[in-house]
Order: structure tokens, then sequence, then C-alpha cells
């Protein structure tokens, strides 16, 4: 995406901004501000940031910085109103501003849903930065980013929070909240289904819409995307995430429709619902529009990050390449010519894991690619786990629109790393709305007699329906009973919690790489408690996963 903002400025002072029309307030203790909306009465000229302020990308010299400026008070997202505006963004040391390192602007614009962003360069590495934006004389609320270390810096402690599937409708968002106060993550990593596409009351919400979501219809045109990321970024939760440190984001399939590939999606009617190509298209630039990414190649988000000689961090596109899913009577998954990845970006993946000179590497990898057989669950359970995995409920071995519909793309993947002796790579994982904790065998048949290739560690979601929810059960009765069957199916998961919501916290050193994982006590309250549930490591060398009985 070509950029749109003038070049930075070193600068040693700037004079402060004459006022500040938008008020904040604090989401949470020393977390992040809040722009309030426009007061009664005040003229509709007067600019507001009510869409909160983002980082993302954190390079060793560079940050991309995002908002979404509202100009005038008809302009709101999707309408394609308002005045072509100037936004003014600053870069400090320190929260008040005294020590202003780079300055620039940017026009927003009606033509980019007046969405603006700045990718500032020749910044410090490993360095806690400020910033804020500013529009006819209103200053957006201030945030914090981080640059990663230098490339070649011997970095001895990194840590991400690690979320992923957010219906807004089923709940809260207060893991976002529970992660922006603590203050300690260099970045965060959200790994799919940022936002949902279903019309209001028609996905996951225990038959209880906690929040209706904006459009209430079916998301299919570009202003129906614009209309939905704007309502996500209107949570005071996840506002006080991005203005606290830096996101590394992938979509999945909900940021377009569910179970997409690149010719459709389960959840998309060609003709009564538009031509595929458009909707894409339409989906594509109103996440590129309204999120801090940085796509290196046009239309995708698989790119790679370092973080000095302990990370590096490849991020996967698995929606815009792959075949259809396997369905019964359509294709094998075993088909060679089918492809989860697209050949360029296995090719790639695999170019980037060889040549890794860093202690870890991690793949931010949006569908789960250890096996997964579903064993002999009872049939009040199995049918659940079917439609929360897209199977038809009779039951399958595999849930398709993961990498087990696509076993030659793994297989050649996982061929490829126990060929090259690549050591410590690590799969973080969403999509499935579980909690999972695996060794990633090149043969699931015979382990753990065969070889693990990698480890697996898997977020659950942040409040998109797991078994409990769909069984309508209380939290914990379905875990109880088909985790112990999963596992007996499946010799390589360590762990697996099917019924909480939370996020994860990984922590990396030269020794070993661990997740902790936390739940949040109920979905449906604004302020959710959050406790610590479990923790795995994967230590350097094994390719294995072990408990360990503390969080770091």
């Amino acid at each position: 995406m070509t950029s749109r903002h003038r070049a930075s400025e070193r600068l040693n002072s700037l004079a402060p901004r004459r006022r500040t029309v938008v008020k904040a307030a604090a989401a949470t203790a020393g977390a992040a501000l809040v722009a309030a909306p426009f007061p009664a009465g005040a003229a509709d000229e007067v600019p507001a940031f009510l869409h909160g302020v983002a980082s993302g990308d954190p390079l060793p010299d560079g940050i991309l910085l995002w908002t979404r400026v509202t100009p005038v008070a008809a302009a709101i997202p999707g309408s394609g109103l308002g005045p072509d505006t100037e936004v003014s963004w600053i870069v400090a040391t320190d929260k008040a501003f005294t020590n202003i390192v780079a300055k620039g602007s940017v026009t927003a614009t009606a033509a980019s849903d007046h969405t603006v962003k700045a990718d500032v360069r020749g910044l410090a590495p490993a360095t806690t930065y400020w910033f804020r934006f500013s529009a006819g004389g209103t200053d957006s609320p201030a945030a914090r980013t981080r640059t990663a270390p230098a490339a070649d810096a011997a970095v001895s402690n990194l840590r991400f929070g690690v979320v992923s599937c957010a219906n807004w409708e089923a709940g809260y968002f207060s893991p976002y909240r529970h992660l922006a106060a603590r203050g300690d993550l260099d970045a965060w990593l959200h790994l799919g289904d940022y936002i949902y596409e279903y019309g209001t009351g028609e996905y996951g919400t225990r038959d209880t819409v906690v929040r209706q979501h904006a459009p209430t219809h079916e998301i299919l045109t570009l202003a129906d995307y614009r209309v939905r990321h704007g309502k996500y970024k209107t949570d005071a939760d996840l506002q006080a995430l991005h203005a606290v440190a830096p996101v590394v984001a992938i979509w999945d399939d909900h940021e377009f429709a569910n179970d997409a590939w690149s010719g459709g999606a389960e959840n998309h009617t060609e003709g009564t619902e538009g031509a595929w190509a458009a909707r894409q298209a339409a989906a594509k630039q109103a996440y590129f529009e309204w999120m801090p990414v940085r796509p290196a190649i046009a239309g995708t988000t698989y790119r790679r990050l370092r973080f000095g000689k302990l990370v590096d961090l490849s991020l996967l596109d698995l929606r815009s390449f792959r075949s259809q899913q396997v369905s019964v009577g359509n294709g094998s998954v075993d088909d060679p010519d089918r492809t989860l990845t697209g050949r360029a970006q296995l090719d790639w993946l695999k170019a980037g894991l060889k040549s890794s000179d860093t202690t870890w590497r991690l793949v931010g990898n949006s569908v789960m690619i250890s096996p997964f057989a579903i064993g002999s669950l009872s049939a009040d359970l199995l049918k659940p786990l079917a439609k929360l995995l897209g199977l038809p409920q009779e039951g399958l071995a595999l849930n398709t629109d993961q990498w087990d519909g696509y076993t030659d793309d793994r297989r050649e993947l996982l061929a490829h790393l126990r060929a090259n002796a690549i050591r410590n790579t690590v799969f973080l994982t969403g999509d499935i709305h579980m909690a999972w904790a695996n060794d990633v065998p090149v043969d699931a048949g015979t382990y753990p007699l065969s070889a693990s290739a990698a480890t697996e560690f898997v977020v659950t979601s942040v409040t998109s329906d797991n078994l409990d929810d769909l069984v309508k059960v209380p939290e914990g009765t379905v875990s109880a009973l088909a985790a112990p069957v999963i596992k007996l199916a499946n010799r390589h998961v360590h762990w697996v919690d099917t019924d909480r919501h939370g996020y994860g916290v990984l922590d990396i050193t030269a020794d070993r790489a661990q997740m902790d994982y936390y739940v949040v006590s109920d979905k449906t309250k604004a302020n959710a408690t959050s406790s610590w549930a479990r923790s795995y490591r994967t230590k350097s060398g094994t390719q294995k996963v072990e408990r360990t009985y503390d969080p770091v």
C-alpha cells in the first residue's frame, strides 16, 4: 500500500497545541485514553478522533501509526461524506511530548474512509515512544508504542499478547482490557477474526445478543465492512490495547466471510450477494484502511518481522490463495493439486525458516496445523463440535478448513523442517475457539514414536462461541468430558480447553518459549475478571511441549 504521509522531520521541540477539544478518559488504569463523542451542540465542523489511535508492525527503525478522524458529524464510517482534512502526527520519547523526535502530516479523505496511516522511520530500536494525531486544533488521545530491537541485537527476553476471534455480539472484549493493563508487552498478535461478518443474532451468542453490532445485516459492500470495522474500533477495551503496544495482525475468514477461500466462501452466495471478487476486494480494502498493518505484498497479510537475534515472526495469509475446502464427495484432502498457502507463499515460508539465524522461528498461523482426529465422542458432543468446526454433523475425522484439509502442504512444510534440521519453530494459532498446547508430529498415526517437527500454541477466542456455549451448559462441563477423549485420539495434544474464553501471553528467552493461558470470568460482563489457567513451554532444541506450573 502506498504511504500517504509526508516525510517525518527530526525535531527537538514543538509548541503545545492551542486547544484540545476531544477530552480523554482512562479506559483502564494506566492504559489507553478513549476519545469522547461530539459534545452536544458542538459545531459540525469540529474534528474528532472517535475511533482511538493505534500502531503496528514494529521495525527496528520505525512503526506504523493509525487513526481515523471524523471531520464533521456526518462523516461516519462508510458514509463517503466529509471534507479532505489535514491530520498531523507527532512522536516523542515521553508522554508529555516535551522531547519530540518526528512529525509529519497526512490528508484524510472520504476515499480512505477518513482513516490515516503514517509509516514513521528514523526511530531508535527497542525504544518506547508516545504519539498522537491532531486536526483542526483537536488532539487525539496519546498512545504508547515500541520499536523492535535491532536485527543483530542480543535480546534476552520478549513478551507478546496473543488473541483471536472476537465476536462483538457475543460479549465484551475484556481480554483486551486485561492485556492492556499489564504494561509489559513488546507487541500483541491478533491471529484473525478481528471482526465478524454476520448479521445480528446470526452467529454464536448463546441465543442472546449481548450488544448489537452495526450494520445489523450481513456485511457485503465496502460501506458495510467500513461500518463494521468502525463499530469495533469504538470498543473501549480494544482502544485501550491499541494505545499501549503495537499490534501485529493477520486476517482469517471472518474478515471476509465464513470459510473463505480464493474463489468464494461458505457464507457467500454468488449472485444474490454479489460477486465474490467484489466482496473480497471490499473486505481487503476496508481491512487495510482500518488496521495498522503494513502489507508486504499488495493485497495480502503475509510478511515477516524480526526481533533481534531472538525471534523472527513469519505471518501467513491462509485465505487469499487456498483451494476450496473439501466436503463429502468433493475431492480429497491429500490431493497435491490443492493448496492452503499457495505455491509462492509456501516457498517464501520455507525459505525464510531455512535462512533464519534467530534462536526462535515463530509462525503467525490463523488455522491449526496440528492434526486433529475427533475420536469417539458421544453424539451429543459430536454434533456441537462438528458445528463449531464446520463439519457434517454425522462426523469426520478432521476439520477440512484447517491444515488437516490440505495435507500435502503440511507434509511438505514439516518435511522441510526435518530435512534441514530447522529447530525451534513455534506455530501461534487462533480460529478454533479453544486453547491447545501441541507437538506438531511428522506422522500423527505413529506419534510419539515418530518425530515432532515443531510445536503449536493455540489461543481460545476473545468472545466467539466454543463448545460449552454451543451446548448451553455451564463452563467447564464439556471440556471435562471432551478433553480426555480428544487427547486420547491425538497423542501429540498435551492440553485442550474446549470451553473458556481469554487470551495468551507468550514469553520468550533463548532457553524456552512459554505460553501462559488466561481466562475471563464471564464474556457477557463488561467488568469480567481475568485469571491464569495453565502454562506450557517448549525448551530450545526439543520441538516438544511440556507443562510448567507457574506463569512468567
